[in-house]
């Protein structure tokens, strides 16, 4: 049974390592997409066209899938006060290059490298894990995850109030005012890092910081497992492929007859170098782990890695469904009911509103799913949530002009609670695979959601939109489906191995 958590205990450095860690969160999130909401200004300013538009929204979300992997390692070997603080006076610096930029050349390179920041949830993934036992791990992730994910919403609530506040009262010039407004964010992360790291510990005092025994691979235990791991690497080079693919298809001039961003020739380099890179990392796992194959690891210190693979396609469908919901839904309604595209029907600022219920849900259903997890089973939330997602997307798919909006709405929360329900549910069993691994565990999890919403929004560019729910639920229905059949969830004690070598039990169920 999950036990309860006072936020308002800010005696508890419990508590109050929790609420630091959400914010780190939410104003990486708040960096990440802070371009989105002042668009309009920038687009301006800089006379972009909407192709090359496209392509910064593309290049946003580029970076996150190797660095959430990347993040991974680091934290695991460093500790997340370390890394957080570094991910935010890093992210502010280049969030200050970006307003800084005074072409689209600038400005797609400092997009892609800020698609870095997004691998900031992955910090806080373990230290929540440090500093919450396993009862109340689940809720506690859920908290995190879904207050410090509010930050993309954060944005595009305050940055166009600010940026008016900046020519209304300092009088500053409509094509300068968004680079303050996004500077001013970049200063914010730049202080906010050393905030955190003056006021957090990676541990609870007393308590041991697990360390991977070796770097550059995630260990398994078995050399099913290793072969498991390789293939499950697969699908996060397909999607960088995939999105190589998409640049090459956009014209950023909208002019017929020039050159798309990628030529076909780069493209076929960026191919190249995408397979060079995972014979690399193939070659690391091997390195890391060439011992299981004739020296059998002790049972205690085995965990399956098939857990790890579970978690991976359930993030895949639940936070890459969301990414890739979000991005289309506003058009969607705005299109629902104004199919003439006339001034007459639904305005884009209503559709926008309606849209921007799917993810306001994330408040509560984030931290339910984990609450859900702690107290029902890891296994039993994970399958109700995805089919309540199932569920949700079919009725989604059903949408139409006829229906009020009132419960178009309605349908559209249902959804979303699940969708994020089910994330909450997934982060709850991260933290209890393998303690010294979390970093790398939830690197590769975030990363898969990354790799749903290249997927689901690749699918979505050839199908409408009523097929486009049906796939998610579809996929959804068979992932949960899988997780009944293969997943075992974490039950009685992990063993882990002191800097002097004797072994501590750590309670996981």
């Amino acid at each position: 049974m999950a036990e309860r958590i006072n936020l308002f205990d800010l005696k508890s450095e419990r508590i109050r390592t929790l609420h630091f860690t959400w914010f780190a969160f939410f104003i990486s999130f708040y960096i990440w997409f802070n371009a989105a909401p002042l668009m309009i200004y920038i687009k301006d300013a800089l006379d972009l066209t909407s192709q090359q538009v496209k392509v910064l929204m593309i290049l946003n979300v580029s970076l996150t899938i190797p660095s959430r992997i990347a993040i991974g390692m680091l934290v695991d070997k460093f500790g997340p006060r370390i890394m957080y603080s570094l991910l935010l006076v890093i992210s502010g610096v280049l969030c200050i290059m970006f307003a800084m930029t005074n072409t689209f050349e600038q400005m797609a390179l400092m997009r892609f490298l800020l698609g870095f920041v997004g691998a900031g949830f992955v910090i806080g993934i373990r230290m929540i894990g440090e500093w919450f036992p396993h009862k109340q791990v689940g809720l506690a992730e859920g908290i995190y995850g879904g207050w410090g994910n509010f930050g993309s919403a954060g944005a595009a609530i305050t940055l166009p109030t600010i940026a008016v506040l900046f020519m209304t009262w300092f009088d500053l010039p409509k094509e300068d005012v968004w680079r303050y407004t996004l500077g001013i964010s970049g200063v914010v992360a730049m202080v906010y890092s050393v905030i955190f790291y003056i006021a957090v510990r990676d541990t609870p005092k007393g308590s041991t910081y697990f360390k991977p025994n070796k770097t550059g691979a995630m260990e398994v235990t078995s050399p099913g497992d290793f072969v498991l791991y390789l293939v499950m690497n697969i699908p996060l080079y397909i999607a960088l492929a995939v999105l190589t693919w998409k640049l090459g298809l956009l014209d950023i001039s909208e002019e017929e007859g020039l050159q798309a961003l990628l030529t076909q020739t780069t493209s076929y380099v960026i191919y190249g170098l995408l397979i060079l890179l995972y014979l690399y990392q193939a070659y690391h796992v091997y390195r890391v782990n060439k011992d299981i194959f004739h020296t059998p690891v002790p049972e205690m210190h085995r965990y399956k890695f098939k857990q790890v693979a579970m978690l991976n396609v359930a993030y895949f469908c639940t936070f890459g469904s969301e990414l890739a919901v979000v991005s289309m839904l506003p058009l969607f309604y705005y299109k629902m009911y104004n199919p003439e595209g006339l001034a007459t029907g639904m305005s884009i600022a209503t559709a926008g509103l309606i849209a921007a219920s799917f993810a306001f849900v994330n408040l509560v259903a984030r931290p339910i799913g984990g609450f859900f997890s702690d107290t029902f089973g890891r296994k039993k939330a994970l399958i109700i949530l995805l089919t309540g997602l199932s569920v949700g997307y079919f009725l989604m798919s059903l949408i139409d002009a006829s229906w009020s909006i009132v419960l178009a709405i309605a349908v559209t929360m249902f959804c979303s609670f699940f969708v994020m329900g089910g994330e909450g549910a997934v982060f709850a069993v991260v933290p209890l695979v393998k303690r010294r691994m979390t970093g790398q565990i939830a690197g590769m999890t975030g990363a898969f959601g990354n790799v749903g919403a290249v997927i689901y929004l690749t699918i979505f560019s050839f199908v409408d939109a009523g097929t486009f729910f049906l796939v998610i639920g579809g996929s959804a229905l068979f992932v949960m489906g899988l997780i009944a059949i293969f997943f075992e969830e974490p039950k009685g004690q992990m063993a882990e191995v002191l800097p002097d070598g004797t072994v501590q039990m750590i309670d996981v169920g």
